[in-house]
């Protein structure tokens, strides 16, 4: 008995595995907290799944593909795991921004890093450039590539080039001002993961 459950534990858990995964991004302004998260989730066309929150982890092989290929992959009501950035304001004019970076190693059997970095005051490219290099930096950690933390970020990104173990990075990025008549204003930015 112990070994069949075993069995069926393993194979569970083999196909939670994703293989899959894709980027998306939204913003939301409405009076009250929850719509406008709601909304946010809307423009990013993910508001019809149950989002499960997840850590920073890109599994092996795991493939970034494009919004045609997965907006057929997800169902209503799925149970659908992402990493999420957020960020909301009911300050008028206030910038603030929500990016998600992804750093894959270059041998596609290891795991790469994506990050979440929520920022005021940020401008949409500065966040999603401290996200891109926050992943490199801590996929860069777990090969150990050898850099210098006290460099600017595009002297690292030079030499987590250099080492040739760092594939690709990429990122998303979504900033907003708070609206004008103090309504409540949500950006996200997901990297949202697809089992099949």
């Amino acid at each position: 008995m112990k070994v069949a459950l075993r069995h069926f534990i393993f194979f569970i858990f083999f196909f939670m595995v994703p293989k899959k995964v894709f980027f998306t991004k939204g913003v939301g302004i409405h009076k009250d907290k929850l719509a406008s998260f709601e909304l946010a989730l809307r423009k990013a066309w993910i508001e019809k799944c149950n989002l499960v929150y997840v850590s920073s982890i890109c599994p092996p092989t795991c493939k970034v593909i494009s919004r045609e290929e997965w907006e057929q992959s997800l169902l209503p009501g799925q149970i659908t795991f992402c990493v999420m950035a957020k960020n909301e304001t009911n300050e008028p004019n206030r910038l603030i921004a929500a990016s998600i970076g992804l750093a894959l190693p270059a041998d596609n059997e290891n795991y790469g890093y994506l990050s979440e970095h929520h920022a005021c005051g940020e401008t949409e490219e500065k966040s999603w450039d401290y996200a891109e290099d926050l992943a490199a930096t801590m996929l860069a950690t777990t090969l150990w590539i050898e850099f210098d933390a006290d460099k600017n970020r595009d002297e690292r990104k030079q030499e987590y080039i250099a080492s040739g173990k760092i594939f690709k990075t990429r990122n998303i990025s979504q900033s907003a001002q708070g609206n004008k008549d103090w309504l409540r204003t949500t950006v996200i930015s997901a990297a949202v993961f697809i089992l099949d």
